[in-house]
């Protein structure tokens, strides 16, 4: 057992460290949400009534959306892109085509060959966009309620998703999660062409070159 924890510790951090701050996260915008509430003269809602409400369901999905986004992207731009001396690029010189060769105990659609190995050659970025998809569905209609909700408590008529996609406020949501999602990418490539984490895949080696790409 302890065995295959540590196999499997960077993701049982990663995602135990997910679940706490979504936890933490919805008890403090349930306590913002009801404050909100209150000052307006209403009655404070229950945890579950907020984890099903708009609000809610706005707040996690544009984060979720932003994330998805970058590393789909990620991916996508470093297939196709390098950065000389950075971590996080292939050697410009390197060959782009998969230097593996089929073996038994190759990914199945790989062994099947054909159409099924040319969609697995691009399933990491189709499950990272795909993600993304759902998360800005989710964000437009969380984000529509939370509006109509915002609406009611000032007395106005509410809108549809459709108004609401063509809103400013639910772009200026998605933008400032965005740019902020690709600043981080562009900070980390940069970096790692002059900084060092040891025993990091995301670092070149402490002694290596600046000049040197390539993890």
């Amino acid at each position: 057992m302890r065995r295959w924890v540590w196999l499997h510790s960077l993701s049982l951090v990663t995602f135990g460290a997910f679940a706490a701050f979504l936890v933490l996260q919805a008890y403090f915008g349930w306590q913002t949400e009801n404050a909100e509430l209150l000052d307006h003269g209403r009655a404070a809602q229950s945890l579950g009534d907020y984890l099903a409400s708009g609000a809610f369901a706005e707040a996690t999905f544009e984060n979720w959306e932003s994330e998805f986004l970058q590393m789909g992207s990620y991916v996508l731009l470093t297939a196709w892109l390098v950065q000389r001396g950075s971590a996080e690029s292939d050697p410009p010189d390197r060959p782009r085509e998969d230097a593996h060769e089929v073996r038994a105990d190759s990914p199945w659609p790989v062994r099947r060959g054909g159409l099924w190995r040319r969609l697995y050659a691009h399933s990491l970025s189709a499950a990272l966009f795909g993600m993304f998809g759902l998360s800005f569905v989710g964000h437009l209609l969380g984000g529509t309620a939370a509006y109509n909700g915002e609406q009611a408590l000032r007395g106005e008529p509410p809108i549809g998703v459709g108004a609401f996609a063509g809103h400013p406020e639910f772009w200026f949501q998605s933008m400032q999660n965005w740019q902020s999602e690709f600043l981080a990418v562009g900070v980390l490539i940069v970096a790692s062409i002059y900084l060092r984490e040891r025993n990091s895949p995301e670092s070149k080696a402490v002694a290596a070159p600046h000049g040197e790409t390539g993890a």
